[in-house]
């Protein structure tokens, strides 16, 4: 497996990127990850290099601004932060790699990234697989927030978190837990846009999930137009690709499978 560590323009910011390409691999498209709130190439560990092992073939993970080796965050986040990385920056980084009809696979708000992009571009992606995506606030999210936040203010998540984001992490952290818990993003809710959203689609959820609900996953299965599959994993909270990695990394290899082979 060829590894390659660069860094890209894309919405007016340098980020830091890394490309899988199995040897010899077939011929399909790239899967292209997209990190959650505080994320990070380095946080998804070696899942990026096990789904390329499972799917022979390339993949593309990135940082959005403010996290791990890109750019730090210029100022204050807007609100519609994730639809700005969905309509502008995402499709700026596809380019710029020179990615056509990708496999989208997004964790948390890279889900949600990945759902918006999909309902923008209906021919930009090939598929989507949302893990532990959001389309509205909940009580349930908020509760999750203040956890961490008490976490950050009372723990090691500052020194466990700074081992990726360094310097930056306490701004990239201000930005995600100020936006969430601010009373003018209490509306944010982006169920209206899922019906323009018809490739395929694989949307799982850990059953316990400290931030959501399973209504979040319902509503973003039954909300799209295209073929959905939904999946509550059992016994797991708000990362399945690490607490159940096995059947998630086998059940997205599947997915992947059918979708790649459809066009």
């Amino acid at each position: 497996m060829e590894e390659k560590s660069f860094f890209l323009q894309a919405g007016g910011h340098r980020l830091r990127a890394l490309s899988l390409t199995p040897e010899p691999g077939r011929a399909g498209p790239t899967l292209v990850l997209l990190h959650d709130a505080l994320g990070s190439i380095g946080q998804w560990r070696d899942f990026p290099r096990a789904l390329v092992a499972a799917t022979d073939l390339p993949l593309l993970v990135y940082e959005r601004c403010g996290h791990g080796g890109s750019d730090p965050l210029p100022g204050r986040r807007p609100f519609d932060y994730l639809e700005e990385e969905a309509g502008r920056v995402l499709p700026e980084v596809l380019a710029a790699c020179a990615i056509d009809r990708p496999i989208l696979v997004g964790h948390s708000d890279g889900a949600t990234i990945a759902l918006l992009y999909a309902a923008a571009f209906p021919e930009g992606a090939r598929g989507v697989i949302s893990e532990a995506g959001h389309v509205l606030v909940e009580k349930e999210t908020l509760r999750g927030v203040r956890a961490a936040v008490a976490e950050y203010r009372q723990g090691d998540l500052p020194e466990r978190l700074a081992r990726y984001h360094g310097e930056g992490t306490a701004a990239l952290f201000a930005a995600w837990s100020e936006t969430w818990l601010h009373p003018d993003f209490r509306d944010w809710n982006i169920t209206a846009r899922l019906p323009a959203l018809r490739v395929p689609l694989l949307a799982l959820q850990g059953a316990d999930d400290e931030y959501a609900t399973r209504g979040q996953l319902e509503t973003i299965a039954a909300g799209v137009s295209g073929p959905a599959r939904a999946w509550l994993v059992p016994a797991c909270r708000h990362v399945p690709h690490h607490q159940a990695r096995t059947a998630v990394l086998a059940e997205m290899a599947r997915f992947i499978a059918e979708v790649a082979g459809h066009d």
